[in-house]
């Protein structure tokens, strides 16, 4: 368990030093595929040791086949999404759509999924309905606002897709991000109902150090904090979009950066809270516990213990 969670913190530190440098220092330098396959990594094995390596394959299955139906299912109809399609820029596809695009749900989904166990609550067998159906539901904010700083750079300067019908925020529609939300919605409420029907697994029950939550939320911290270096990094050129819109460059990495710094890192910072505040209380250097009597009942007339420091 302690090698896991080293590897995990050592996946984490890798991801913040090529962030730094794909954004800021050299940027585009390092290939798309190594920036999206280390975040996928970090979900296989953080979500091993949560949900046990069923577990996790679920999550990874799921994701995989709502995103890529939806997404097959938008380019020939428009729906969920809008009318796009995906240029040769991001490499081979399945369908037609690339095969980065899946790992690229399964990381920032995974570590959105887990911001929305750290606000709301984990989901499990025991859970409630309303954890059952409100973290999933907080987990989808917290992956399409990833999309909202993502989607201007990506298509409308690197032109990975294409949105035929141009859109409004710098060339991207609404629709895009509505059809993210409900794309993503969906397969984290099916990934929620298995775990709350799932036979029990091994790992049900533990709980686990706050150390292994906080490592998700500064993968997540640090795939904001790119939008971030890349406003400071970025040029300004003009680009059109595929409606001859004209917009630039440094307006859609100033907006990303602003987006960034008030939705993505601010949910870091709130799940960072959330977890301090449920830290258990340390405890004193000694004392006694103190029993009154067989009946159990302590100084206070409250069932019980009391505890007395020295």
């Amino acid at each position: 368990m302690r090698l896991s969670r080293a590897v995990l913190w050592g996946i984490v530190a890798l991801y913040a030093a090529l962030t730094l440098v794909n954004s800021l220092l050299i940027p585009h330098a390092i290939p798309t595929s190594v920036i999206v396959l280390i975040p996928v990594a970090f979900a296989l094995v953080h979500g091993a040791l949560r949900y046990g390596w069923v577990g996790i394959v679920m999550f990874v299955v799921i994701c995989l086949l709502v995103s890529n139906i939806l997404e097959n299912t938008s380019i020939l109809t428009g729906f969920p999404f809008g009318h796009y399609h995906y240029t040769d820029g991001l490499g081979p596809k399945l369908f037609l759509v690339p095969l980065l695009i899946g790992p690229a749900y399964i990381s920032t989904g995974y570590l959105a999924w887990v911001i929305g166990n750290v606000l709301v609550g984990d989901v499990r067998r025991d859970v409630g309905r309303f954890t059952l159906f409100a973290t999933p539901f907080i987990a989808s904010f917290a992956m399409v606002v990833w999309d909202v700083c993502l989607d201007p750079t990506l298509s409308t300067i690197l032109k990975f897709w294409i949105w035929e019908q141009g859109g409004g925020y710098f060339g991207v529609p609404l629709t895009n991000y509505l059809g993210w939300f409900f794309t993503i919605y969906i397969f984290f409420q099916l990934f929620a109902l298995y775990l709350r029907f799932r036979r029990p697994a091994r790992t049900e029950g533990e709980t686990l150090p706050q150390a292994h939550y906080a490592q998700a939320v500064v993968m997540y911290a640090i795939t904001g904090s790119a939008f971030v270096l890349n406003y400071l990094a970025g040029s300004d050129k003009t680009v059109t979009d595929a409606t001859g819109a004209v917009w630039h460059t440094a307006n859609i990495y100033e907006t990303a950066a602003l987006v960034s710094l008030f939705t993505m890192l601010f949910i870091a910072a709130l799940a960072a809270v959330k977890l301090r505040q449920q830290r258990p209380p340390l405890p004193t250097r000694s004392h006694t516990m103190i029993v009154l009597g067989g009946s159990g009942k302590s100084a206070s007339g409250r069932g019980g213990i009391t505890e007395k420091a020295k």
